[in-house]
């Protein structure tokens, strides 16, 4: 497939070395945690974080959280215009889903877009392909992504709206998210690929160990 330019550099961009993210933490009481001995980000939980959505995929199909969420996943808000963060981060977690299905784990890394101004699925389709083979790419209406955004406590603000080359602030983090259970633990940007893989191959394990 010929790139674009834009997506050229993007690619080109993700080997350079992440910076460091903000530190978040989210509690949560009740029930025996069987992810506990796994986490490193979450104190105590991960119930006030996740929910519904219905979105659309890079395909053009609409689909909700139950479609998306098939697999254990790891979930990013972004947008494909940005110039550094979105690709240093997304590069990071396919090569954590590459280091992962190197040990026998299926994992998708999910791409949901806040610029509901430019990308399109088709520009989606030509990032995920860049990034990873299973990665999947999600966008949709301004309320759609509004209320996605707002289920995972994300933020993000578009800098100059109506500005076709504008820069849309966003939160950084990277959500592990399994089928039927949701969200369980979230990633910050100085995570490498390697962590990555080894905290959620310990999360996979407690959870097929409980099923």
């Amino acid at each position: 497939m010929a790139l674009t330019p834009r997506f050229a550099a993007i690619l080109a961009s993700a080997a350079v070395v992440a910076g460091l993210g903000a530190t978040v933490l989210f509690t949560q009481g009740g029930d025996e945690d069987i992810f506990a001995q796994c986490r490193r980000g979450v104190v105590g939980g991960s119930g006030q974080l996740g929910g519904p959505f219905t979105l659309v995929s890079e395909t053009g199909e609409t689909v909700t959280d139950k479609d998306v969420f098939t697999k254990p996943s790891l979930l990013y808000f972004g947008y494909t215009y940005c110039p550094d963060v979105c690709p240093l981060d997304n590069s990071r977690n396919a090569e954590a889903v590459t280091l992962l299905d190197e040990r026998g784990y299926d994992v998708t890394p999910v791409f949901v877009s806040v610029d509901t101004e430019r990308d399109t699925p088709e520009l989606l389709a030509e990032f995920t392909e860049i990034m990873h083979p299973k990665m999947l790419g999600l966008t949709g209406s301004a309320e759609q992504i509004s209320v996605a955004s707002k289920a995972y406590r994300t933020y993000f603000k578009v800098q100059n709206p109506g500005d076709p080359y504008t820069l849309i602030d966003h939160s950084t983090q990277t959500y592990l998210v399994f089928p039927e259970i949701g969200f369980v633990d979230f990633f910050n940007r100085d995570t490498t690929p390697e962590q990555m893989a080894e905290q959620v191959s310990c999360f996979v394990d407690a959870w097929k160990n409980s099923q």
